[in-house]
């Protein structure tokens, strides 16, 4: 007894978020696990493509203590377990695409299967969750902020501390899970220096709204170099130990 505007209202969310991020990748037609989460979603929202906001409301009744999403730490966890600080190519090389799916399937039940082997795999779904977000880490608001600051560790900090308190959490954990990567000795096997992960990660934290190619081209660098910036300068001792 569902009225049908509900679903279509749902379907007509999901394909304006297609159109603007592309459709969901795979190699394999939808299994019938798939095809039954999806026709349930509408009743269970996901984890990917939701506000941080309504993440955290998604969990409270199953992790009321936690001050951070549980995607986020989850993942984040998996990739260490892994060995992805031991792994070239650590968040440039992408999971196997069905693998992928699969886990994302798996991580919208609360579960992480046993016997994951590949540290791309939770390392891919934990980069399309940050990319996926309603609204992106640092919101639209702070953008221009962020760009300006690109080069000034100070201010770039300063815009840190200024977000609201649910995101400035959840990117300080982010830096501080960077910042194991950067460490020289990591750095030594996955070839994965401060740039290169800079690279791979601004465009899951920032989003340019222009449409000039050549804007877009020009901000790119300037969001490369900010979260660059954080991941060296930014004191997150203070997460140590949250979740």
């Amino acid at each position: 007894g569902v009225a049908i505007s509900t679903y279509a209202k749902y379907c007509y969310n999901k394909l304006q978020k297609a159109a603007l991020t592309g459709a969901k990748k795979g190699l394999k037609k939808p299994n019938i696990e798939e095809i039954r989460h999806a026709k349930n979603a509408v009743f269970n929202p996901s984890m990917f493509g939701s506000s941080l906001q309504d993440i955290v409301a998604m969990q409270k009744e199953r992790y009321p203590d936690r001050q951070l999403p549980w995607v986020q730490t989850r993942l984040s966890e998996e990739v260490l377990a892994l060995n992805g600080d031991q792994t070239e190519g650590i968040f440039r090389v992408p999971g196997d695409i069905d693998e992928v799916n699969a886990l994302k399937l798996q991580v919208d039940q609360w579960k992480i299967p046993t016997g994951l082997e590949d540290p791309h795999v939770p390392a891919s779904l934990l980069k399309l969750w940050y990319r996926e977000l309603e609204e992106p880490l640092i919101p639209h608001d702070f953008y221009e902020q962020c760009i300006s600051h690109y080069e000034n560790p100070e201010a770039a900090i300063a815009v840190v501390h200024s977000l609201p308190r649910i995101n400035r959490m959840v990117l300080c954990y982010l830096i501080r899970f960077l910042q194991v990567f950067v460490q020289p000795a990591n750095v030594a096997v996955t070839k994965m220096d401060v740039n290169n992960l800079a690279m791979v990660m601004a465009p899951n934290c920032l989003r340019c709204q222009s449409d000039d190619p050549r804007v877009i081209f020009e901000n790119t660098r300037k969001e490369m170099s900010f979260i660059r910036v954080l991941i060296q300068h930014l004191d997150t001792s203070f997460m140590e130990g949250v979740l």
